[in-house]
Parts: C-alpha cells; structure tokens; sequence
C-alpha cells in the first residue's frame, strides 16, 4: 500500500497497484481526517491511494487559478480524479463539500466511484439521486463503503498486468 499526496516527491506508481482516489469531505476543522483511516484498513494490499489532504495547506492561499499553489492543488487532483482505477468519495454531514459534489456530477459516468453519504448531509438526496441515475453504488456508513472498495478492489485487480 502506498499513499500519494500533492506533495509527495515521488508519485511513481507500482505496475501492479490498483489506484483510489480518496475524494470528498476535507473542510479544515469541519471534517475528519477519513483519509487517513482508509488506507490503514488495506496496508497488505497493492493499492496506492491518492489523498488530496495536504499536510501544509494554507487557507490563506487566494483560490484563484493565478496562484500557483492552489493551481497544482487542483490540477494534481483533477489529474489524479481522471487516472485512478477507482474514486472513494465521502460526504460528512458536518460539512458542505461543494467541491465534492462538483467531483461527482464530473465523474458519475466514469463507472468507478463508490458514494458513502450518511444521513444528515444537507444535500443528500442530491446525491442519492444522482447516484441512483448514473449507478453509482451509495453507501449510508463508512464500514458498507469500505466492504464495497475492497470488493471493487479485488475486481479491478484482476484486470492488472
């Protein structure tokens, strides 16, 4: 298992991994640090994970498309979104995550993505539609999601060479 992140210096990739985009709910102070759970369930497996959680983000940064950190934050991760295998995404009900929802309409006909959206999130019935129409698999909690990554996991490693 690795794990690679925007600022990881090497984000080489092991030919037989089968990459997961950890995708959702990062609201500093508001949500969780989920991604850091995930991948500790799948250390013996040949799996890398992209974690778009920087360790050094500054949230003065302006979020415009002139600044060049916040310009390799989202391309690193619209590049990642479009080459992994897989796309994990989690919506915390203690956060909005506009960006996450703007992920899921990009990406609900990819045929990769796995949802776990529990109650309480403002728009869940958003979601709950949009991956009803487009078949994407929704979860209610975390430990159904995970089952269902390490299913599709298994799945997608079978077509490595």
């Amino acid at each position: 298992m690795k794990i690679i992140k925007p600022t990881t210096p090497n984000q080489e990739i092991e030919d037989n991994s089968v990459t997961v985009f950890l995708a959702g709910s990062i609201e500093m102070g508001a949500a969780e640090d989920w991604q850091v759970q995930i991948p500790s369930q799948f250390a013996e497996s040949a799996v890398t994970f992209f974690n778009p959680r920087r360790d050094d983000w500054d949230s003065s940064w302006t979020q415009e498309q002139s600044n060049p950190e916040f310009n390799h934050q989202v391309n690193w991760e619209m590049n990642k979104l479009e080459q992994a295998d897989l796309i994990f995404m989690y919506f915390s009900p203690e956060t909005k995550s506009p960006i996450s929802l703007l992920e899921l309409g990009l990406h609900a006909n990819d045929r990769k993505m796995i949802v776990c959206c529990p109650d309480g999130f403002w728009r869940k019935g958003n979601v709950e539609i949009t991956c009803a129409r487009h078949r994407i698999p929704m979860f209610n909690n975390m430990e159904d999601a995970v089952g269902a990554l390490r299913t599709a996991i298994s799945n997608c490693s079978h077509y490595h060479w």
